[in-house]
């Protein structure tokens, strides 16, 4: 699955052309400060009584339930379900990630392209492959910790029960608004890095895609196993946006680089075998409730979520085909085109009979003997 051009973007020292106020280069050069006064609004909207209420929708999670100690066996605590305010909170926390996104851009990615002096389509390519990077290791760490917490690794079959109540966790709804409110930074994003109209329905794709799925987990109460399942995703994209990091530093690494797909396809079907076996199996042995409570083992429900998890693999390994059979030809036209510069060289070094003693296909002179 191809993934956008992230060019840079805010907190970058400003140019001495001063565009005018509220254009399209005044939005680029200071979206970030922009975005940092109205996440700021609703911070110092919690001094305030009357506005404390409203503030508190944003930055705090919403939809929590005390469950008391007789019905759960950790005792009584608090968990959450999903409601209308989760939009809200969505919201700032997309601002927060606008914000995160152009600190990363400026004291780390643009300060290693002016290192490696590297072209404009290359440094696009570095700085979305940096903070992609920067993304998966995050949500991969954060989504480890929350399955070795709640005991995922050690009671796998916590991947197909449904969670009690039909709730949710404090970390476990705070890790899905996260990721709701990263994709959905990326819709601003396509404006702030003036992304080329025809990189625009790809990156639509790759952005729709990823919140359809998150969406759907967190909506079906698939917590668990779409938790299991992006920290599959993000692992293997992850090793694809280091090898793109590696490459930019070293041409050298190109080769190596080559065995990587092979890692792809392997997490691609094993996120596949996961999918089928928790959802397609073991979710067919529980007792049947309505889908809207939460239950995915209504039949529609079942062919949903198998179909959408089939899709986004064959679409996403599809694309990557095609972007190495495409680079596999510019490759093989490259070093087509080499060599015939090097035959037209070879031929001129012998013209009007000539000889090159230098050239490397030419036989060494045989001394003659002296009789």
């Amino acid at each position: 699955m191809s993934t956008g051009e992230y060019r840079g973007m805010g907190l970058r020292k400003k140019s001495t052309r001063n565009p005018p106020v509220l254009s399209h280069e005044f939005m680029v050069q200071n979206h970030a400060d922009m975005v940092s006064c109205v996440g700021m609004f609703f911070v110092l909207g919690l001094m305030f009584e009357g506005t404390a209420e409203m503030s508190i929708v944003f930055l705090t999670l919403q939809h929590g339930v005390v469950v008391p100690a007789e019905e759960l066996p950790s005792g009584s605590r608090t968990l959450y379900h999903y409601g209308v305010k989760d939009l809200a909170t969505v919201f700032f926390y997309m601002l927060v990630a606008i914000i995160i996104h152009a600190t990363i851009q400026e004291y780390v990615l643009d300060k290693i392209s002016k290192r490696l002096q590297l072209t404009k389509g290359k440094q696009n390519k570095l700085n979305e492959a940096g903070q992609l990077s920067v993304f998966y290791i995050v949500s991969g760490v954060w989504g480890m910790i929350i399955l070795a917490s709640e005991n995922c690794f050690s009671d796998p079959t916590l991947l197909w029960k449904a969670p009690p109540h039909n709730m949710m966790t404090f970390q476990m709804k705070f890790f899905y608004i996260s990721q709701l409110a990263y994709w959905c930074h990326s819709f601003p994003e396509l404006y702030f890095q003036k992304v080329r109209k025809q990189d625009v329905p790809g990156q639509l794709i790759f952005i729709g895609l990823h919140l359809f799925h998150i969406g759907g987990a967190y909506l079906l109460y698939l917590n668990h196993l779409g938790l299991l399942l992006l920290m599959l995703h993000y692992s293997v994209e992850l090793l694809s946006n280091l090898c793109s990091l590696f490459y930019f530093g070293d041409e050298r690494y190109q080769k190596g680089l080559s065995l990587w797909p092979l890692v792809f396809i392997a997490g691609r079907l094993v996120t596949l075998i996961v999918s089928v076996i928790t959802v397609g199996l073991h979710l067919a042995g529980s007792q049947n409730r309505n889908a809207l409570s939460g239950n995915v083992n209504v039949l529609a429900a079942k062919i949903a979520v198998l179909s959408s998890s089939c899709s986004i693999q064959v679409y996403i390994t599809w694309t990557l085909t095609t972007v190495w059979l495409q680079r596999w030809l510019e490759d093989a036209s490259l070093h087509a085109s080499c060599g015939r510069k090097r035959r037209s060289r070879s031929r001129k070094s012998t013209e009007n009979g000539v000889e090159n003693p230098n050239r490397i296909d030419s036989p060494p002179k045989k001394k003659e003997k002296v009789s």
